[in-house]
């Protein structure tokens, strides 16, 4: 069944991810397979808000694997506690950065990322994967983002 996500024009981001939410998760809710919320999780948060690139990395024995994305081609693999995907992941939280050439550390998989925020996946208390979210403009993220991407995050059931 194909599904089509519909946000009004001219709302706020807040009301944006809002209209979004009650849209998505039925959708989500309604699947038990992780692979195909993370591929529709994605797919909706790049087509609503155009982010330059949205996705998920899984957490594989003590590195990250890219899992469902889009955007464009990304690194595969992020060891545990480097870049901002495996610092999220060693730190436990949400990790939002206006400007990635000032992250200590920072992994370009792309030069057109300019700001990135990554919200950790827990399940049972455990991270077992992020939701990495770029911008090719700098400060583009903020509490707000952090806010619902951390909502839809916890929808992820592995």
């Amino acid at each position: 069944m194909a599904e089509e996500i519909i946000i009004p024009e001219g709302i706020s981001k807040a009301e944006k991810y809002e209209t979004l939410i009650l849209q998505l998760k039925p959708l989500v809710e309604s699947e038990t397979d992780v692979i195909a919320n993370m591929a529709n999780i994605s797919a909706a948060l790049k087509e609503i808000f155009r982010f330059f690139w949205v996705g998920f990395y899984i957490v594989r024995d003590e590195q990250l694997v890219l899992g469902p994305f889009q955007g464009p081609v990304a690194c595969t693999r992020i060891r545990y506690g480097k870049g901002v995907c495996g610092t999220a992941w060693k730190e436990q939280k949400p990790i939002l950065v206006p400007n990635v050439d000032e992250f200590p550390g920072h992994i370009a998989c792309s030069s057109l990322s300019r700001s990135e925020i990554v919200v950790p996946v827990f399940h049972y208390g455990k991270i077992t994967a992020v939701l990495d979210v770029d911008s090719e403009f700098l400060n583009h993220f903020d509490e707000t983002d952090e806010k619902f991407l951390s909502e839809i995050a916890g929808w992820i059931k592995f």
